[in-house]
């Protein structure tokens, strides 16, 4: 049995060391690549306020746990069609964040609007559905009469 030894190539050591130093920190390209997003999407979230990461010595900027459970948020809350508002108001502001039960009264508020959009779109699509089948129906009737109709009678066409 052969131990697995660590990579040769010596940045591939340095980054893995300084990952490994920085526990509970994240480079911006560490959580674009997790989230699959991009870098200046999370710059873009950081100038809305969403997030307010540090910086490094070198100016980089460093992200903690809670930036990386926000920008979890942030993502979960565009995927749920929510604007940057509306998300901005649910897990509130990064330096005056509201009273925990407000943002619960506002999440469940906004949920509650999508559920009826999402309703509403539903309805408006099984209504579509009908119409298409209907359609459809007419369609292949038709279809069958120009058929029955074209084909040659017996004992004709020849």
């Amino acid at each position: 049995m052969t131990k697995k030894e660590a990579p040769s190539d010596p940045k591939q050591n340095s980054s893995l060391q300084a990952r490994q130093e920085r526990k509970n920190q994240y480079l911006i390209s560490e959580l674009a690549e997790e989230f699959g997003i991009t870098t200046r999407s999370i710059r873009y979230y950081e100038k809305q306020g969403l997030i307010s990461p540090g910086r490094s010595n070198g100016n980089y900027r460093i992200f903690t746990r809670k930036d990386r459970a926000r920008l979890r948020l942030i993502l979960r809350g565009k995927r749920f069609g929510y604007s940057l508002e509306q998300i901005r108001e649910m897990i509130g502001y990064w330096n005056a964040e509201p009273e925990e039960s407000q943002q619960i009264r506002k999440s469940l508020n906004y949920g509650d609007q999508k559920l009826a959009e999402i309703r509403t779109r539903i309805k408006e699509l099984q209504e579509l559905e009908n119409d298409l089948l209907s359609v459809k129906q007419k369609l292949l009737k038709r279809l069958k009469s120009l058929e029955n109709h074209q084909r040659p009678k017996q004992g004709e066409g020849k």
